[in-house]
């Protein structure tokens, strides 16, 4: 359908009538929704402060948290440090046994060699008795 020339003028005039009427309605609609923007703008930062101080309180807890981790391992660090010294003292102690064992084996083998010789002694003493008694029986016979 096609529009005639007065037609298309009279509908010309009649938005250059209205569009004032428009655009302040335009407007208020417009105003309505940066309002709302805003508004939801405005919310969203809240939502984000509160956030923050959330993750912020979360990071401060976390770091009393590793702080008492930390002490935790310098406690540890100071029980492996006693541990390490009962160690040294029983390392001397074992140092000191092994002395006296020491001496002992010492006293063992002079003792030994005190009894090998009375032995070779005893031995010999033994033969050259017997032997003296032989020669003194033979010839007593």
């Amino acid at each position: 359908m096609a529009l005639a020339q007065g037609d298309l003028e009279e509908i010309g005039r009649y938005v250059r009538e209205h569009i004032p009427e428009w655009m302040a309605e335009e407007g208020r609609v417009s105003l309505i929704r940066d309002f709302d923007l805003r508004e939801r703008i405005v919310r969203v930062e809240e939502e984000l402060k509160h956030q923050r101080e959330l993750m912020e309180q979360g990071f401060a807890l976390m770091e009393k948290r590793f702080e008492q981790i930390d002490k935790r391992f310098d406690q540890i660090d100071k029980r492996f440090d006693q541990i390490d010294k009962r160690f040294e003292l029983m390392e001397k102690r074992f140092e000191q046994t092994d002395k006296r064992f020491e001496s002992m084996d010492h006293r063992f083998e002079s003792l030994a060699q005190r009894l090998d010789h009375f032995m070779v002694w005893s031995f010999g003493l033994t033969i050259s008795a017997t032997g003296i008694l032989l020669a003194a029986i033979k010839y007593l016979h």
